[in-house]
């Protein structure tokens, strides 16, 4: 009875990792016969969970919709990361979603083993206040994820820039979170070329379109995609060498910004773009990092401007003396608002 019960976990476990399974997947998982399987499946129907069941010669099965959720199989990893992501959550701009977040990870520390809450309890997550991003709706973002998910097409009006809105059908193929912004990566099928979307400007039409076969996006990479995209908006563009191999941590962080060029093992170049010269020397000292600029040499006297805006700060009030600020504070977004072709983005 024992090895039947935690062979009926096992199952439930693998039925939650992937849409659908073959029965003779599942048998080859769990070392035992079809025959097994489809008693096990009924075992589990019978205790409430549901399991949809395809008669094809197959023998597909899928965890299905019910009316209550079933338990979720975690391991130690698992359990931590769902705290994290839920302190995360917490601090959502997705609507509803913070207070949801903050009764779910109350419920999961209730039930956590005592040496899981301990670390749970040891991390430390702050929020900082900043300008709050465009609120986007959790049905329509779990709308879209499913879309992506079960490659299904998606209808969907998408409100432009200046308010107008338009019909759209895409093969959605990647939700990308950046900049505190949601986006969709699909295939536009009217336009037959690849889009960027704002999810926070979509409408979507229920029910979805019929299952399609996904394409390749160029490049492989849907974050690379969508940071391109929206760099290629921007009108002030630069290059400086990082004093950091490519495969550093301080590179990888610099992804957010723009591309990466590997050097040497010492070095790499970073390529980004930002609305301002103010606002690509801000970016970098952000990065905490040794430099050198490539392009252009207008940059150079911004960040001399910024050094001597930061040298008088350091010396207080009474040596604020010497020359005038120039230029501005990190500007406001110039060309956003729009969905954009051949992978551009918008802020």
């Amino acid at each position: 009875m024992r090895a039947t019960s935690v062979r009926l976990l096992k199952l439930l476990g693998l039925l939650q990792t992937r849409r659908e399974w073959s029965g003779a997947e599942l048998a080859d998982r769990l070392g035992v016969s079809t025959r097994t399987v489809r008693r096990d499946v009924e075992r589990l129907r019978d205790l409430d969970y549901p399991i949809d069941v395809d008669m094809g010669p197959a023998g597909g099965y899928r965890l299905g919709a019910g009316a209550r959720l079933p338990p979720l199989l975690l391991d130690d990893a698992e359990a931590v990361a769902v705290a994290v992501a839920l302190r995360t959550a917490a601090g959502s701009n997705v609507a509803g979603v913070g207070e949801a977040a903050l009764r779910a990870l109350l419920k999961l520390r209730q039930l956590l083993p005592r040496r899981l809450r301990a670390r749970m309890d040891a991390l430390e997550i702050s929020a900082v206040d900043a300008p709050e991003p465009p609120t986007v709706d959790a049905g329509e973002l779990t709308a879209v994820a499913a879309a992506c998910r079960d490659h299904q097409r998606l209808r969907f009006d998408y409100r432009g820039h200046h308010g107008e809105e338009a019909p759209r059908s895409t093969e959605p193929h990647h939700l990308v979170a950046w900049g505190g912004r949601w986006y969709l990566v699909a295939w536009d099928l009217d336009r037959a070329d690849w889009r960027t979307f704002r999810v926070d400007r979509m409408c979507c039409r229920i029910p979805t379109g019929p299952r399609f076969t996904p394409r390749d996006l160029p490049g492989g990479d849907p974050a690379a995609f969508v940071t391109a995209g929206v760099a290629r908006i921007w009108p002030h563009r630069a290059t400086v060498r990082l004093h950091a191999p490519a495969e550093s941590g301080t590179a990888r962080r610099a992804t957010t910004y723009g591309r990466i060029e590997p050097v040497d093992e010492h070095s790499c170049l970073l390529h980004f773009t930002a609305d301002t010269l103010h606002s690509l020397a801000f970016l970098l000292g952000a990065l905490d990092v040794d430099f050198d600029v490539v392009d252009p040499p207008e940059l150079v006297g911004e960040l001399l401007r910024t050094a001597d805006r930061f040298q008088r700060a350091a010396r207080g009030p009474a040596d604020a003396g010497g020359a005038p600020e120039a230029g501005g504070g990190p500007g406001e977004e110039t060309a956003g608002g729009r969905e954009t072709a051949g992978g551009r983005g918008e802020p």
